[in-house]
């Protein structure tokens, strides 16, 4: 009862034994795999103790309810709760059953005693070192106490933390415990079949000490380490091993001093290294994925004790060749790095103008052809390290090596398209509202045509749709207008740094440009602002923390109808909106419309009536003087006529087309926004015909496979649940800039050694220094600002545009020249540096800093 050998286990019965004993049972089924022999003390036996404790069931509930950073909390109710357990009497039969076990392998051999968690060693989450494990325990007795102490264990401080962190309900998580013979061995250590640190998959990394692995897990000594690629050792670190923990002949452990003579000798040979490598990856193979390996070398050769999988590392896209492949992240681009469900992946990738492979919940673009060409790859790399420096570092990084990306001859020169050339734009505002014009009427027949469709015919309907989306997008006329406004701004700052030595004057030129939809955004919640303040009622009616129904109770307060009216007014032009907006599942600004609260708040504090239009009016005339103060200086140069008359051409220019950088991504989510709106409606009727329990489980459906759903009327719903469960282990991972076929996540440098010792570097994007209280914002909707404050995020994409009137300087750790974030810093005139590696983590919220928005990096005030 309760006990089964680990010969009989295999992967299927994770439920009775937990993952280290299912994993145990599969690895010894692998040929040439050597597994210690043991049994497993089951879940069901874990259960039968834990129902004798009736006051477990409220400390659990206690414990699910406490945050995940209130350590204090979680260490005082977790130790009351392993007291509990530890109490519980072994029961008779089942102590039998570990005593026969016992027995049959050995009654007074040693033993290590090991948890085995049901969410343990899972293919989304390790749970690596979390619960307890001891070594060398002797006899049916000491046997007996330390199964009751794994038990207890599945309550230590870290596994309640680590279960919290990721979501797991302590009460469904259950402990089974192995029990297996103890090696005594030569060198032990761990094996991960990919790198852990670059994430590449060709490369198995091995660490390895004398004795047993103790030493290692536990920090007492560094171990020796290998790197292996196809079956070479291809670097070696030996380190000088003083320590190790060895077995006493009575049980427990010890440390014990290494031989002076052999501290400094590697633990294994590079034979050995390599055959170790060669079990990883059989183990590997059967798994299908990268794997964690603890080992032991004993005078029979290598044993395996532990094989998990390696939750770490970021996916690779599938490819279905053996070529070489160069990801760059879509995400980046977009200002947007956070996992994307299933559905709006599909949908980017219908409507994306190239084509993308997910990994990891994100978007990827494969440049390794157009890098392999050297007519393409000069043009590719300018393209990206204006975009975003550390992409391009991080592609050159990979070109140097000169082993991954081939050189292929170009197909033949470069000739002029079939039309010729387009003839030059001229610069002429009537451009500009020719393209928004198209748009509009492209978007009011979608609108229009959209509604004669349901069922299976929407899904046909929308497929022609995304090719007028795309018509529209690829407009030639568009593409030359976002161009024209981009490559002016370029030609602003590279000569009237040459001619004045002035960096990035554009910034100043740019101010209040006309036609940015997305700074209209922010200006246009100011004066939403403007009509509630002179309402008392409603503005503690709106600090009172509003859901999102909020908008029907305000015509019942005094000015609430005025209220209500701007709101509604705000939304019907940007309600399209949200944070992450490039994800279609993401709820829009019209579904969550308390989103917008605290920063309508915000301005309702923070500024005075009539901001919108001085702060509009005020940019303006800084970009008019400043336009005069550089042609005036330039007439006074050497051909200084001339060169006048060049810029005031391209300060023309700039004002008339940067603007329209912001609309097509306007475009794209006010189509996307109709396109979600139609397929909820679709998962509504299955939620209607019981095929699907929630609308929003439709999200975690590609778009085919909804469109399948509606034309079957039925949903696979373990799929669902597994998407859900991929889902949040992607939300924990950070997609690399740069990622090889291989699994090699490329970091960028700035490589650069004008930044001041303990600064923090990144890309200037829009000019200026300031100084004032950082303000590290995770969440939109938590925003709390105040006048002064630096917003520091991750990333800004349109939507967090509202904030940037409240703030005074702008840290991110993505973007680039022109992306959003800069775009609009600009525009508003914000001091910003953007690609701050790990700004999050590195400035506290509240400290103060300083910003160097035209030298690119961000000080730490004391």
């Amino acid at each position: 009862m309760g006990v089964l050998e680990l010969q009989e286990v295999d992967g299927t019965q994770l439920a009775v034994v937990g993952g280290k004993a299912a994993h145990l049972g599969v690895l010894s089924r692998i040929e040439g795999i050597r597994v210690p022999g043991g049994f497993c003390v089951t879940t069901d036996a874990f259960r039968q103790v834990m129902a004798q404790a009736p006051a477990l069931g409220d400390q659990l509930g206690r414990l699910s309810r406490l945050n995940p950073d209130d350590r204090e909390s979680i260490r005082t109710l977790s130790a009351e709760i392993r007291r509990t357990v530890e109490r519980i009497a072994v029961p008779d039969e089942l102590a039998a059953a570990i005593t026969g076990a016992l027995a049959r392998h050995g009654e007074h051999a040693a033993y290590a005693v090991r948890s085995s968690a049901t969410a343990e060693d899972l293919p989304t989450a390790s749970f690596a070192g979390q619960q307890d494990t001891y070594l060398n325990v002797i006899g049916p007795e000491a046997i007996l106490d330390h199964v009751s102490r794994c038990w207890a264990s599945l309550f230590t401080e870290r596994a309640v933390t680590y279960r919290l962190r990721n979501g797991i309900d302590h009460r469904t998580v259950h402990m089974a415990v192995v029990v297996q013979r103890m090696v005594f061995p030569e060198a032990s250590g761990i094996l991960f079949t990919a790198d852990p640190v670059t994430g590449n998959r060709k490369v198995a990394t091995v660490d390895a000490g004398f004795g047993l692995g103790e030493a290692l897990v536990s920090g007492l000594v560094n171990p020796d380490v290998f790197k292996v690629r196809d079956g070479e050792v291809i670097a070696e670190v030996v380190s000088a091993k003083q320590r190790a923990v060895s077995a006493l002949p009575g049980g427990g452990t010890r440390e014990v001093a290494i031989d002076p003579q052999r501290q400094e000798q590697p633990a294994l040979t590079h034979a050995q290294v390599v055959q170790l490598v060669q079990l990883g990856r059989r183990i590997e193979a059967h798994f299908g994925c990268p794997q964690d390996i603890e080992w032991c070398l004993d005078g029979d050769g290598f044993q395996i004790v532990q094989s998990r999988p390696v939750t770490t590392l970021f996916p690779v896209p599938t490819a279905h060749d053996q070529e070489n492949h160069l990801y760059v992240s879509v995400g980046h681009q977009q200002m947007m790095t956070d996992a994307m469900k299933p559905l709006g992946l599909s949908m980017w990738q219908l409507t994306a103008m190239a084509p993308m492979h997910e990994a990891g919940g994100r978007l990827f673009v494969d440049v390794a052809r157009r890098l392999a060409s050297p007519a393409n790859r000069a043009a590719l790399l300018e393209l990206m390290g204006k975009g975003d420096p550390l992409v391009r570092d991080a592609l050159e990084t990979v070109l140097e090596r000169g082993d991954f990306i081939p050189t292929l001859p170009d197909d033949g020169p470069a000739g002029p398209s079939p039309g010729g050339a387009p003839a030059p734009l001229e610069t002429d505002p009537a451009i500009v509202a020719e393209l928004i014009e198209r748009s509009q009427a492209s978007l009011a027949a979608l609108r229009r045509d959209i509604a004669d469709h349901s069922g299976p015919a929407l899904f046909e309907f929308l497929l022609e749709a995304v090719q007028e989306h795309k018509r529209v997008l690829a407009q030639p006329l568009s593409m030359q207008a976002i161009m024209a406004g981009m490559e002016a701004t370029w030609w602003l700052n590279d000569r009237l740094q040459e001619w004045l030595g002035e960096k990035n004057a554009a910034d100043t030129l740019t101010l209040s440009a006309p036609g940015n939809i997305t700074s209209e955004m922010g200006l246009a919640l100011l004066d939403v602002a403007d009509v509630i303040r002179p309402h008392p009622a409603v503005v503690a009616f709106l600090q009172t923390g509003v859901d999102d129904a909020f908008l029907d109770e305000l015509p019942k307060l005094a000015g609430g109808a005025a209220a209500r009216d701007a709101i509604e007014a705000y939304l019907d032009r940007y309600g399209m909106r949200c944070v992450g907006e490039i994800d279609i599942t993401r709820p829009r600004w019209r579904e969550r419309p308390a989103t917008l609260v605290p920063a309508i708040l915000d301005n309702v504090r923070n500024f005075e009536p009539g901001a919108a239009a001085r702060r509009f009016e005020r940019g303006r005339q800084q970009a008019l003087q400043k336009e005069q103060d550089v042609l005036s200086r330039l007439r006074a140069l050497p051909d200084g006529d001339r060169k006048a008359g060049e810029t005031k051409r391209m300060i023309d220019r700039v004002r008339t087309f940067i603007g329209y950088r912001e609309y097509p991504k306007y475009d794209i989510v006010s189509r996307y926004f109709v396109y979600k709106q139609a397929l909820v409606a679709e998962a509504e009727r299955l939620v209607r015909s019981g095929a699907l329990p929630d609308a929003e489980d439709a999200f975690y459906l590609t778009f085919q496979e909804l469109h399948d759903a509606v034309r079957s009327g039925g949903v696979d719903a373990r799929l669902i649940e597994e998407r859900k469960d991929a889902f949040r282990s992607y939300q924990a991972l950070r997609p690399p800039r740069v990622l090889t076929s291989d699994g090699e996540a490329v970091s960028g440098a700035y490589r650069r050694d004008d930044v001041p010792a303990g600064a923090l570097a990144g890309l200037p994007v829009s000019a200026g220094t300031v100084e004032g209280r950082a303000r590290v914002i995770l969440d939109l909707a938590q925003a709390d600002l105040e006048p002064g404050d630096i917003l520091v995020t991750p990333h800004t994409d349109p939507s967090w545009t509202p904030l940037f009137v409240s703030v005074t300087g702008l840290v991110t750790e993505v973007g680039g020249l022109m992306t959003h974030g800069a775009v609009i810093a600009r525009e508003y005139g914000l001091p910003a540096v953007v690609g701050v590696a790990d700004a999050t983590r590195l400035i506290a919220d509240g400290q103060r800093i300083r910003v160097y928005g035209s030298d690119g990096y961000v000080e730490l005030l004391p």
